[in-house]
């Protein structure tokens, strides 16, 4: 069976070069649809100017004069592509620019016209305008979207006003609004990051008892805050009533833990999570094993230090300017100094820069055994 090329299916071909960035073949794609007799339309269009604002505001502007050059009218989605373009670029009065625009040439802006603007000053560290633009949507005769609170309230809570976030939460669930887990996450990392703790344990159950399972971003988030407030059995308690409960974990959970325990020097206690979280089969990123060198290097197994720095390499991942750090300091730990500075000349070719951490580890170790001649030396490198 044959198909005819149609203009359907040139939009699925542009999405899909598009998506991969290759915007080049996207072009040709189209000039050989054209040349077919198969014209581009609006959703053709639009697809191109989402692509192209990843390249810069102008680029994707630029489709804009084309399409209307094609015959063919920008629609509300064409100037959203754009809005939200500017703004992930940090042009806010373009942004607003482009909506302004977009009202003149008769195009209604929809709530997520709106969404994308708020959100916009909410990254700039404008609340206020924010607010203003979350006004806008109700005087608008807009039904503002889950989305629409969401980032309501993460950008409340992103600019020093998690009590706000956390009020109106409460406000529109006297209203009827059934908050999703995202919106529970926000409160939660809102909550644990200026220290209520306690009122993000209560989020954390209502989300159990509203019938939502909390992901590892949540647990993660109240575990990190329990440590950084140092009610480690409290921590620990919670990993384990997650685990009991067979919650989903990831390594960062496990991480979170282990690292925290090797910190205050309870290293058998990290040991035993580090063997379960391998045993369950977690899948390890640079962080988990940036994690585990840690602890290896802490109580002086270096040689398994090594083993996992090959495994790293064995699975195609790279060790990052935090791995080689902590070899270092495990290695001035161990009295290892020379390995120490060997270590320090790799990680330099290899093109790591501002790895002063690491300086001041081998600076430390050289003083340590007492060769303060070679340690002002390196600290003069530093210079």
């Amino acid at each position: 069976m044959v198909h005819r090329f149609s203009t359907r299916l040139l939009n699925v071909c542009i999405a899909s070069l598009c998506k991969a960035h290759n915007l080049e073949k996207a072009e040709s794609v189209i000039i050989d649809g054209i040349r077919l007799g198969v014209l581009p339309d609006v959703v053709t269009y639009n697809t191109l100017i989402d692509a192209y604002c990843h390249f810069g505001i102008d680029a994707g502007y630029a489709i804009l004069h084309r399409m209307r050059e094609a015959g063919v009218t920008p629609d509300i989605i064409s100037y959203n592509s754009l809005i939200a373009g500017a703004t992930r670029n940090h042009q806010i009065s373009r942004s607003r620019d482009l909506f302004d625009e977009m009202i003149e040439r008769g195009i209604v802006p929809d709530v997520w016209s709106y969404n994308i603007l708020m959100h916009g000053f909410f990254k700039l560290g404008k609340p206020d305008e924010a607010h203003r633009v979350f006004k806008d949507i109700i005087l608008a005769e807009h039904s503002p979207s889950i989305a629409t609170f969401n980032i309501m309230m993460n950008g409340l809570c992103k600019n020093g006003y998690t009590m706000n976030a956390f009020m109106l939460f409460r406000n529109l669930q006297r209203h009827g609004f059934v908050p999703e887990l995202l919106t529970y996450n926000i409160l939660v990392s809102g909550l644990c990051k200026i220290g209520r703790l306690g009122s993000a344990r209560r989020v954390l159950k209502e989300i159990v008892e509203s019938g939502h399972v909390p992901n590892a971003i949540t647990y993660t988030t109240v575990l990190k805050c329990i440590f950084r407030k140092k009610k480690f059995e409290e921590g620990i308690e919670l990993l384990l009533e997650m685990k009991s409960k067979g919650y989903t974990f990831d390594g960062f959970a496990y991480c979170t833990v282990i690292g925290a325990l090797t910190k205050i020097g309870k290293v058998k206690q990290a040991t035993e999570f580090m063997v379960d979280m391998i045993e369950t089969g977690i899948e390890l990123d640079i962080v988990s094993y940036n994690t585990l060198i840690n602890l290896y290097c802490k109580t002086g197994e270096l040689e398994e230090a090594y083993k996992l720095l090959d495994e790293i390499e064995k699975k195609g991942l790279e060790c990052d300017k935090y791995t080689h750090t902590i070899m270092i300091d495990g290695l001035c730990r161990a009295g290892n100094i020379e390995g120490a500075a060997q270590h320090l000349k790799y990680m330099n070719m290899m093109g790591f820069d501002s790895n002063w951490v690491a300086y001041n580890c081998l600076v430390d170790g050289l003083c340590k055994v007492g060769q303060i001649d070679d340690a002002i030396k390196v600290y003069k490198s530093m210079e």
